[in-house]
């Protein structure tokens, strides 16, 4: 489901001991893709699931409005003076590229997908028809899991191999080298490491030294990895750079937040006429970019529906799962396409990263799928909704390097809310 690229940091709730703890149309047919875990229907209740969670985040907004615990002064999703990593590269599933998205058509998407943190992707089930992600994220080892497609592979016995369906041609070396091409992306992977890609709104190069670029014109996201610690994150409001040194800055020219890690142990926060100085743990060093996925994860396979997924940073302040107000919106317009491509049934799952006990995450990430689903109720979702929370149990991406490091930015992945809509 995803490889792994080393990548920057992001302090959550530190993991402690047992104390504290976080479409078809026919019925019967979609609950073949529904997956697993626990599960809540549209009317079931959650108010025995709400108190683990909820209790800690009221005794907080009734704690003393100290700098340090100030909303106002923490990136959604983040405590105070904490600036979130630079992201990972995340690609579409390279076996999805050519893959229907259904009824859920590319018109009728384009506005939710043009906010940095919202996704919306061909769904990839396993065969038991559990959904099994959307992305295909760039790693340091370049693997990537796909499953066989139903049209012909011819084979030179040497390992090279073409594939043409009369839309889709894929060239294969052999060595996961090649190239891909369907009218509208491009792939070019090279026998060092390095490789392209690019479609109507996004451009990746992988150098192979470390180093690459990403740029996405729809959401205005920019990233650039240096290959020596250094990376830099920009949108059309938000910069964030890391120096590669512990230190690194973050600003949002919406809201007039400003973040400066010394890289020493302290930030500075800034926000209009306020500013204050915070511990702040030193920045880990952008990793290095590892190789392009092989040519092999292009493979067509098909798909078995549509995935929308939305970091948290879009929904839930830092350990809440109270929907942010800012999201009302953003669930409004999902609340909107939902109706407007007529489905009738979708899944609303929840997913943590590993930090925090292991229950509590499970609680957290139900109690952020309930949430979702009871606003789009509100919001007047026709479809048969169902929420479930998976915590920790199904990563994106990895949570920490191989060498056992914390990995923020996979775990910036793993932290997410998706809306899995069936084929219908």
């Amino acid at each position: 489901m995803y490889s792994q690229l080393t990548f920057p940091q992001h302090h959550r709730f530190p993991r402690m001991s047992a104390a504290f703890a976080a479409a078809t149309a026919l019925a019967l047919a979609l609950a073949g893709c529904a997956g697993t875990g626990t599960t809540a229907t549209t009317s079931a209740a959650t108010a025995a699931q709400e108190p683990t969670v909820q209790a800690s985040v009221t005794q907080s907004a009734q704690a003393a409005a100290s700098p340090a615990t100030d909303s106002a002064l923490a990136v959604p999703g983040y405590q105070v003076g904490e600036i979130p990593p630079v992201p990972l590269f995340a690609l579409p599933d390279l076996g999805l590229l050519t893959a229907s998205t259904g009824s859920l058509t590319p018109d009728l998407t384009t506005d939710l997908t043009s906010r940095p943190g919202i996704t919306v992707t061909a769904a990839r089930c396993d065969e038991a028809g559990i959904l099994n992600g959307g992305l295909t994220v760039v790693g340091a080892d370049g693997s990537v899991v796909t499953s066989d497609g139903d049209s012909s592979v011819v084979n030179d016995g040497e390992g090279a191999a073409v594939y043409d369906d009369g839309n889709v041609s894929i060239v294969n070396n052999g060595d996961g080298s090649g190239t891909y091409d369907d009218g509208t992306t491009s792939i070019v992977v090279n026998g060092d490491g390095s490789g392209t890609y690019t479609d109507a709104t996004l451009s990746v190069v992988v150098g192979g030294d470390g180093a690459g670029t990403y740029e996405n014109s729809a959401t205005g996201e920019s990233i650039v990895i240096g290959g020596d610690g250094t990376g830099v994150y920009s949108t059309q409001t938000v910069s964030i750079t890391n120096d590669g040194d512990g230190s690194g800055t973050y600003s949002d020219a919406e809201t007039g937040l400003s973040i400066i890690n010394d890289g020493a142990g302290s930030a500075t926060v800034s926000l209009e006429d306020r500013s204050v100085v915070v511990d702040a743990e030193p920045l880990t060093p952008v990793g290095s970019l590892g190789s392009f996925p092989s040519i092999d994860a292009a493979q067509p396979v098909e798909s078995c529906g549509t995935v929308i997924t939305l970091e948290d940073g879009i929904l839930f302040d830092f350990g809440s799962a109270e929907i942010r107000a800012e999201a009302a919106d953003t669930l409004q317009e999902l609340a909107e396409l939902l109706n407007e491509a007529e489905v009738p049934t979708a899944y609303v799952y929840g997913h943590t990263d590993s930090i925090s006990d292991e229950d509590f995450n499970q609680t957290l990430s139900e109690q952020r799928a309930q949430a979702v689903l009871d606003t789009l109720v509100a919001d007047g979702v026709t479809a048969q909704l169902q929420a479930e929370g998976f915590g920790e149990t199904r990563p994106v991406a990895p949570n920490e390097n191989e060498d056992g490091s914390d990995n923020p930015a996979g775990r910036q992945l793993n932290r997410r809310v998706e809306i899995y809509v069936p084929a219908f």
